[in-house]
């Protein structure tokens, strides 16, 4: 079975960029009034807090915590009850348009937050923030829960926020004011007259639009080959992603998704494809919807260069509750075509190159206009 355009969301990005999935779906706890089976016990512990507990509180933060406890007790970073407001702080971010600082962050596999991209101009890419930084803190606070953090580490235009990471084993600390971060998702040039070069950074609304645009920008430039880089692309939406692996493929299979009960759906291709000989760079921040992508062109045959990618292959779906608060869970695991598994592995690179940063060249570029020659 085939499946439309649902906005699955590839949630690998902790940070600005995840979006619009299964909107109008509702999943409703009703913890205010308990949750069935545990309700006694709930009002048993707050009526013990409301008693006895020292310091002042808010009975809605009390509540949100026992929601926001309940997700977390799944143990998947990627899984989150937000509040209203939390909620539509994450909705907004889809768009392509927020205020924060320009980090998109994702956790490893031992739960750390590691920097995947800094958007360019960005209070971050300024503060000296780099991919492959790890954070620790917000204001002082550590977290737990990836979008939590997210949410602090938005806020309003002007405002400030100060990040701790480490680098290298180095700890730093950075005062940033928030900005309005309005994401390019694609940016394209020619490398030669023969060799377009289009970089996607980030899976948001309209990058399967304004991919079509540079690719038809460097074919009408004399373009016939082509560099597609991916590298530090940290995800999003899986239907962008899609829209421009469309472009490479003819019809067929671009990817399957398959649930608990091991039932499998199928992203699939329409015919019709360019015909620019292309080749794809990556690196170990290629996570998620760039690896649906990265996977569907290996698997067909394109040369992948780089490093390995970073091994998010679960898809998240965000479903709005009654009260317009929201809830994100992971829902499904991608498999490529071939059905190679993506999660905790990551894509392996036909040619492994890896960036020499003490260098001002760029080696997996440079492969990549080798390989076209």
């Amino acid at each position: 079975m085939q499946i439309g355009k649902t906005k699955f969301i590839l949630c690998l990005v902790g940070s600005f960029m995840l979006g619009i999935c299964l909107m109008g779906s509702v999943f409703a706890f009703n913890i205010g009034g308990g949750i069935q089976g545990s309700q006694s016990k709930f009002h048993e512990i707050e009526t013990y807090i409301d008693k006895y507990y020292l310091n002042d509180y808010e009975n809605e933060a009390l509540k949100d915590g026992a929601y926001k406890g309940m997700v977390s007790a799944l143990d998947d970073p990627y899984s989150q009850y937000m509040n209203k407001d939390e909620f539509e702080q994450y909705m907004t971010s889809s768009m392509g348009e927020y205020s924060g600082v320009g980090i998109t962050f994702s956790a490893d596999e031992d739960g750390n937050y590691v920097v995947i991209s800094i958007s360019k101009d960005s209070p971050a890419e300024k503060a000296g923030v780099e991919p492959g930084d790890f954070i620790i803190s917000v204001d002082g606070k550590t977290y737990t829960d990836i979008d939590t953090m997210a949410s602090n580490i938005r806020g309003p235009e002007g405002t400030k926020v100060t990040i701790e990471y480490t680098r290298n084993g180095k700890a730093k600390k950075v005062t940033m004011k928030r900005a309005n971060i309005k994401q390019e998702s694609v940016e394209y040039k020619m490398l030669d007259d023969e060799t377009g070069y289009i970089q996607i950074t980030q899976f948001i609304d309209q990058t399967g639009e304004d991919f079509d645009s540079a690719l038809k920008a460097v074919t009408k430039k004399g373009a016939k080959k082509l560099v597609l880089d991916l590298r530090d692309n940290g995800g999003g939406l899986v239907d962008e992603s899609v829209d421009v692996a469309d472009q490479f493929l003819d019809e067929g299979v671009v990817c399957y998704v398959e649930d608990k009960n091991g039932n499998s759906d199928t992203y699939v291709a329409k015919d019709g494809k360019t015909d620019l000989e292309t080749v794809i760079l990556v690196n170990g921040n290629s996570a998620s919807a760039s690896e649906i992508l990265a996977g569907a062109l290996k698997d067909n045959g394109f040369k992948i260069i780089g490093e390995k990618t970073f091994g998010k292959g679960i898809i998240q779906s965000t479903f709005e509750l009654e009260d317009g608060s929201g809830l994100k869970l992971t829902i499904m695991q991608y498999l490529s075509p071939d059905k190679h598994v993506i999660h905790k592995k990551g894509i392996k690179p036909d040619v492994k190159v890896k960036n020499n940063e003490k260098t001002d060249t760029d080696e997996p570029l440079e492969k990549a206009k080798e390989l076209l020659k």
